[in-house]
């Protein structure tokens, strides 16, 4: 079938069942287009799971990755949430056994508990605060002037790259996404050589190294902003292809390249692309309807726990942006 076949029956079954798409902009364009197309969402994991609170209907379907189906769930309990594959996971996630770390928490009492979103509905349910990478640095700020202690989970990198900012007390997780830490700096400098007229956009996932050749550091929407912004004709981004997508939309004259993965030599040298991202596919998507099957599911007792932290990172944001206008 082609992409028009695809909106046609999918359109239709979502109104039958009373459903959305809300997907990430690490998905593959074509599903990115669908949401937009069937009138859902595309966005970063925190607002994918808040657009469900303003939406009447009683199902969504989460094109990401486990997780943010989760964070939905947590965020709309009332409503079915779906995945178009269950086994979409995430290294960050992967690497934060619930146990393990309850354990490694349970050694620090005296720290606030900071996890990235970027974690089970379990971890984020005995976390103090949960966070995106937009809102992980001023939080951090804020809880540091207040004379707390941190633990940070689970990206090593994120959590370098905010100690390099704040000078926080913070003991870090050793976890990672295994997208950005593959980016290479070396490779990197000689892109740039190549291009020196070139803005160098990179997420706080990945490593310092990286990070010190940055233009922009920021969160997927922070830098989809910033690619606009950008007075540059060629964009390097160091993040996940599937972003390419929106930015190309709000700057079709600009010249976007994949930041590099690997060395000399290598058979692919920008590999930037998360395998569970990528399992995402339109067949997936009209397989949810036809199967009824993916659906997350949560206990009440875990719900409760993880929406406290949730809610906290929501009620930050919300005053920061209110204060920032003010």
């Amino acid at each position: 079938m082609n992409y028009q076949d695809y909106l046609y029956k999918i359109k239709d079954l979502l109104i039958t069942n009373d459903a959305k798409i809300v997907a990430h902009y690490y998905v593959d364009e074509l599903v990115q287009q669908l949401a937009e197309d069937t009138g859902g969402f595309v966005s970063d994991s925190l607002e994918m799971a808040r657009y469900g609170m303003q939406q009447n209907e009683s199902t969504l379907i989460v094109a990401g990755v486990k997780f943010m189906g989760e964070t939905a769930k947590i965020l709309n309990p009332d409503k079915k949430i779906f995945m178009p594959d269950m086994d979409a996971t995430c290294s960050l996630d992967l690497g934060c056994d619930y146990s393990e770390f309850k354990y490694f928490c349970d050694q620090h009492p005296d720290r606030e508990v900071v996890v990235y979103a970027n974690t089970s509905a379990k971890v984020k349910s005995i976390a103090d605060w949960v966070v995106t990478s937009s809102i992980a640095l001023p939080l951090v700020e804020h809880l540091t002037s207040m004379g707390k202690k941190i633990i940070w989970a689970p990206d090593k990198y994120l959590g370098n790259y905010i100690l390099d900012q704040t000078g926080a007390d913070m003991i870090l997780w050793d976890g990672s996404c295994i997208v950005h830490e593959e980016y290479k700096t070396i490779e990197l400098k000689k892109l740039k050589e190549l291009y020196p007229e070139s803005d160098i956009l990179v997420h706080p996932e990945s490593p310092r190294s990286i990070i010190q050749l940055a233009d922009v550091v920021g969160s997927t929407t922070q830098l989809i902003e910033a690619s606009k912004k950008s007075n540059k004709k060629y964009i390097i981004v160091a993040t996940e292809k599937g972003i390419f997508y929106q930015m190309k939309k709000l700057s079709p004259d600009k010249i976007f390249m994949e930041a590099p993965t690997e060395g000399e030599g290598a058979t692919c040298k920008s590999c930037g692309r998360c395998p569970w991202m990528n399992m995402n596919s339109l067949d997936k998507i009209l397989n949810v309807f036809n199967s009824n099957t993916n659906e997350i599911k949560l206990s009440h007792d875990t719900i409760l726990k993880a929406k406290k932290s949730i809610d906290r990172m929501i009620s930050f944001r919300d005053n920061k942006i209110i204060n920032k206008a003010s």
